[in-house]
């Protein structure tokens, strides 16, 4: 199994349907378990797809509809009664701090875990000591607030083997270089940008409800794997905007204006058993891997780019 890849828990929009729960999408990232926007039915569908609550270290809450947040209350009590050992931090807009109190405590239960509320009150990189990523929020375009969420590793430098041969470079002193980034040898300087590239850190984007907006293309931007919502087709277009959405066309003109290299599309209406339009639109405007999301799907995140 990959170190990174996204785990889909549900893929439908407002109203579930027999073959598609409310919204839920894990992403795996080496030693990282991020849930985003758990709607109802995503404890269960955590079962279904051999997540356990101990795998979850941040939850992040796109905006409180319903299918992207009713899940909560489930999903923290489950954290609590399996006394996730570690701290579980949740990001989510604040101006939905009432919601997110009231779904944390729904009901009776012991607290045994450590739960790091992070209301998110502007833009801007989230709080995230020790995190081997940075995580953007940026807004969106919805009748509530709403953010998008875009994950960063950071990039590095690859060596290049024939290089480092041409120099007489092997050994130890290789590793000095990666450190020091210069090394003498021979009486010649050699420095790290003479025997490697820049190697650019892995993206990942998660757009959900939302109309077309700057937001969206700033979170597609350069993304390795996009997750983004399709709600509709082009002939539902003039629904789409009015009330915040996008059209399976408009999500996949994003992603190849951006330069994404996997589309996800998901949070389908309920109005559409035959998602077979929504490839058909996507793929008039994306030529690179297209994934229509089906519950309890595993989608890799890409290999990095060379």
């Amino acid at each position: 199994m990959s170190n990174r890849e996204l785990v889909v828990l549900g893929t439908a929009s407002q109203v579930p349907t027999r073959h598609r729960n409310h919204n839920g999408y894990l992403l795996r990232w080496d030693g990282e378990g991020l849930l985003f926007d758990p709607g109802e039915g995503t404890q269960r569908q955590m079962v279904h797809a051999g997540v356990s609550a101990t795998d979850l270290t941040r939850i992040l809450v796109t905006h409180f509809h319903g299918d992207h947040s009713l899940g909560l209350a489930g999903v923290i009590q489950r954290i609590n009664l399996d006394r996730v050992p570690h701290p579980v931090s949740c990001h989510y807009p604040a101006s939905g701090q009432e919601y997110f109190d009231r779904l944390r405590y729904a009901t009776a239960y012991h607290e045994t875990a450590r739960l790091l509320p992070s209301p998110i009150r502007s833009a801007g990189p989230l709080p995230l000591p020790g995190a081997p990523f940075t995580v953007q929020a940026v807004e969106l375009s919805h009748p509530v607030d709403s953010y998008g969420y875009q994950l960063v590793e950071p990039g590095g430098r690859r060596m290049l083997p024939e290089r480092l041969a041409a120099l007489g470079l092997s050994g130890p002193i290789v590793g000095e270089l990666q450190r020091r980034a210069a090394v003498e040898l021979d009486g010649r300087t050699i420095t790290l940008d003479e025997v490697s590239e820049p190697h650019p850190g892995q993206r990942f984007a998660f757009v959900m409800d939302t109309r077309m907006c700057e937001g969206v293309e700033q979170l597609a931007e350069g993304a390795d794997l996009l997750v983004i919502e399709a709600t509709f087709l082009a002939a539902e277009a003039r629904l789409a905007k009015e009330h915040g959405h996008l059209t399976a066309g408009q999500a996949a003109r994003a992603a190849a204006a951006a330069g994404v290299r996997t589309l996800v599309l998901t949070h389908f209406s309920q109005r559409y058993p035959d998602l077979s339009g929504h490839l058909a639109e996507a793929r008039e405007q994306f030529d690179g891997e297209i994934v229509v999301a089906e519950d309890l799907a595993r989608v890799p995140v890409p290999p990095r780019r060379r």
